[in-house]
């Protein structure tokens, strides 16, 4: 009759033990990878890589309702534009240099056809000048690195603000709130990973 053979005692301690040390070696790769991807990742689409392209660039990258209102000061056409009733969260950064601009939560419904605002979300991006244009005294919004003619904002928004900056979709670009981390907007996704409050509503003239 064979006997079976058991393996010794201190055999699967060592195989456990082993197997643990893998597992620990396997989770610090992972981590490692994963800081890794991020460091990569993160600050590859950040406004300072973003240098202000020179007119001609601008003319091949934009298209000539972009250029005509960043660049010319236009206006484009209300309720035929493609942000002005885009309820997705995200944020929107300027068309030219990448810089976080507005935010999805303080968007709301102004019924002109446009996107408004009742802040922006890193106000150091955006410069307000006097505009006094189509013999009208108004506040002029433009981006502060690259100059862009945004839209212009007025005194008649809904709470807290009390503001409403009406802003062309041609000078914005939107990034979905899942594609934060991906174009390196990681100190936005908090944001959106709580409950926003219901949006205002507001009628204006623009």
């Amino acid at each position: 009759m064979t006997r079976i053979q058991h393996p010794p005692p201190t055999s699967s301690k060592i195989t456990l033990l082993a197997g643990l040390v893998a597992a620990v070696l396997v989770t610090i790769g992972v981590v490692w990878w994963s800081h890794t991807q991020d460091a990569k990742v993160a600050p590859k689409t950040q406004p300072d890589e973003f240098p202000v392209p020179s007119d001609a660039q601008l003319h091949h990258k934009l298209t000539a309702e972009q250029y005509h209102v960043t660049r010319e000061n236009g206006t484009e056409t209300a309720f035929h534009n493609p942000h002005w009733d885009n309820h997705k969260p995200g944020i929107y950064v300027d068309i030219i240099t990448n810089e976080p601009l507005f935010s999805s939560l303080d968007k709301f419904d102004a019924g002109t056809g446009f996107p408004s605002f009742t802040k922006p979300i890193a106000p150091e991006h955006v410069v307000e000048k006097v505009d006094n244009s189509f013999n009208m005294v108004r506040t002029e919004v433009r981006g502060k690195k690259s100059d862009s003619h945004l839209g212009h904002v007025f005194g008649d928004g809904p709470p807290p603000t009390n503001r409403r900056y009406s802003v062309n979709s041609a000078a914005l670009r939107f990034v979905p709130a899942e594609k934060l981390r991906e174009e390196g907007f990681l100190e936005f996704l908090p944001l959106f990973l709580q409950p926003a409050a219901p949006p205002a509503n507001s009628h204006d003239v623009t």
